[in-house]
């Protein structure tokens, strides 16, 4: 969808309420002295805010299902997993309390537990990673194409080992990985895919929709997300006895088709308790009418923009993966070179400069392959009984996980936030000509 039929179409739910028109970004051109250093802002507007509610569009069903006194799970929920099916071309849907729970489900119903390796990229939110722990597994980081932020398939077979069970690309950002090398390489193993689409809501390759690409897929629609519910998560998978041992699963191990809350129907496995609420689901149904306009607008701006910070000395934006159609753009993120920008503006500086200038931004991710978590999960019990001494020793764990270029991300990629993208195209160029300012005054910005 171009952006002419978007704001045509969409109504006050998005071409109305959703596109900033010019007169906000052109207030100033971004010419002269950086805001750090006393000059105007490049952007004097206001930014789309989020998470938004639109009271005509969004409070009938919410306040249906609030005055009906059904809040747990029923109807609305089972509407919202049917219309999320529907969306990403998808068999069966599940929606549980969030992301997160949506991955520990997942594994769990694929069978990974001790003993077993997943494989995952460095550069994610520690939900990744804390899944497969959850499941009593050993996480094993494959490092990152710097282009993509993906997991590079070329790194993936050096990880494998006699216990690797599952690959666990996450589509970070809302670009998506390489998946036909990925299925490729689980294919020749044996092993699952998992997609951790958590930041990846329609985005596509070749067409098809991410989470629909392996074993299963996996969604968050926590508050900061595309299509945000405050806090909530679906599975999505076309493996019909997959998916009844996730339902049973998130329903304290009841058969699928028993009727909720129900004293005596029956419980046919190990489970617990992660149902989406008749209210959540309301709010997801809202918001999905919308999603697809949005996500339109946004790779629209994000690839405008991209070819305009392309031209800057020093501003290395995304690329694709092979095959991608269309990105999600939870954020819109380069990678800052600090020697194109004179050697002596650190990023920290930059990323302070941008946001006087109005442009939201941020510095992202720290290597999550290096954080303490993982040895505090091998000095647990349960990781004490499961494994032995040696199987647990951190250090050792820690060398073979080591990942140089997701290293190097960390310390010079930077974020703009997936609804600055919503705005208009002045406000697209008020972003580049705030970065080209600041470019232009490194070197006063430097000493400041």
């Amino acid at each position: 969808m171009v952006r002419r039929t978007f704001i045509k179409t969409a109504g006050l739910s998005a071409g109305a309420f959703w596109v900033r028109r010019p007169t906000h970004a052109a207030q100033s051109s971004g010419a002269g002295l950086p805001a750090l250093l006393g000059g105007e802002k490049a952007y004097r507007g206001k930014w789309p805010t989020w998470p938004r509610w639109i009271p005509e569009h969004d409070e009938p069903g919410f306040l249906k299902c609030l005055r009906s006194g059904v809040w747990s799970r029923a109807a609305t929920v089972t509407e919202f997993e049917k219309r999320w099916a529907e969306a990403v071309g998808a068999k069966r849907c599940l929606a549980v309390v969030n992301g997160t729970n949506a991955l520990i489900t997942a594994l769990a119903q694929l069978g990974i537990g001790a003993g077993d390796e997943v494989i995952l990229p460095p550069y994610t939110f520690i939900a990744t990673a804390q899944a497969i722990l959850m499941n009593g597994a050993i996480p094993v980081f494959c490092d990152i194409d710097p282009a993509t932020y993906q997991i590079d398939p070329r790194r993936i077979e050096s990880k494998i080992t006699s216990r690797t069970r599952a690959i666990l690309p996450v589509h970070i950002l809302g670009l998506p990985a390489d998946m036909a090398a990925i299925t490729a390489l689980a294919k020749k193993h044996g092993l699952y895919v998992v997609e951790d689409a958590c930041q990846a809501w329609l985005a596509e390759v070749n067409g098809k929709k991410c989470g629909t690409l392996g074993n299963a897929g996996c969604y968050s629609f926590q508050n900061s997300k595309n299509l945000a519910i405050g806090e909530g998560g679906a599975i999505v998978s076309d493996d019909d006895a997959f998916m009844d041992r996730c339902h049973a699963y998130h329903n304290y191990g009841n058969a699928y088709g028993t009727a909720v809350g129900v004293v005596g129907a029956g419980t046919a496995m190990l489970g617990t308790k992660l149902r989406y609420t008749e209210y959540q689901a309301a709010m997801g149904l809202a918001q999905l009418k919308r999603l697809p306009a949005e996500t339109a607008l946004r790779h629209e701006n994000a690839e405008y923009l991209k070819a305009r910070l392309s031209k800057i000395p020093g501003i290395i934006p995304y690329r694709f993966s092979p095959g991608v159609t269309r990105a999600a753009f939870h954020l819109f993120p380069f990678r800052f070179d600090s020697e194109a920008f004179g050697g002596g503006l650190t990023r920290s500086t930059f990323l302070k400069a941008l946001a006087a200038e109005g442009v939201p931004c941020s510095s992202g991710y720290t290597p999550l392959n290096k954080m303490p978590y993982v040895k505090h999960a091998f000095e647990t019990k349960n990781f004490r009984r499961m494994y032995t001494a040696e199987e647990l020793d951190y250090d050792a764990w820690l060398a073979r996980n080591q990942c140089p270029e997701n290293d190097r991300i960390c310390q010079t990629l930077v974020w703009l936030p997936q609804h600055v993208l919503l705005a208009d195209r002045a406000a697209m160029d008020r972003i580049a000509d705030a970065v080209a300012k600041l470019h232009a005054h490194a070197d006063k910005l430097a000493k400041a």
